[in-house]
């Protein structure tokens, strides 16, 4: 399934929807992602879901799981695996950081987006921490009553 390409800015590939809804966004990092050459072809094409996307560290290395980029077609026995696991390019500190971070409760690293930067593909990643269903519910609440209020002063 192709991803659907985003309103908002040209250059996004694929944009992981569920994860500000799921999660409280503490900081974003930006990344380059390590791929192979049919995996380039395959995103070129948005052929990539990041629904169940997640960023796990390990040996100072930031893996990026559970993103899936579609096989290339043309690529016939050259091909690379769907889900493998794939390096995120970050400095030392910033890895660093996230460490100390993640190592806390309730923190996790997820993938808000992938695009286009310059012509290599990058990856938004952001700290989060996990939303209860009534930290949800009181969210969409808010955002109601953000919406009344803005037809309001738009009526008067």
């Amino acid at each position: 399934m192709a991803a659907k390409k985003s309103k908002r800015d040209p250059d996004i590939i694929c944009e992981n929807r569920r994860a500000r809804h799921n999660y409280d966004i503490e900081a974003t990092w930006e990344a380059g992602i390590a791929l192979a050459g049919s995996e380039v072809k395959s995103v070129r094409d948005r052929r990539v879901n990041m629904s169940d996307a997640y960023a796990v560290i390990e040996n100072n290395d930031v893996f990026l799981m559970h993103l899936d980029i579609s096989p290339w077609p043309q690529a016939h026995h050259f091909n690379h695996e769907a889900k493998r696991p794939r390096r995120l390019l970050l400095h030392r500190a910033e890895i660093d950081k996230l460490r100390v971070k993640v190592n806390e409760r309730g923190y996790t690293l997820v993938p808000l987006d992938l695009h286009f930067k310059d012509g290599r593909v990058k990856v938004t990643l952001a700290l989060a921490k996990g939303r209860k269903i009534h930290d949800n519910r009181r969210e969409i609440r808010e955002d109601q009553e953000r919406r009344e209020m803005r037809s309001i002063l738009e009526r008067s």
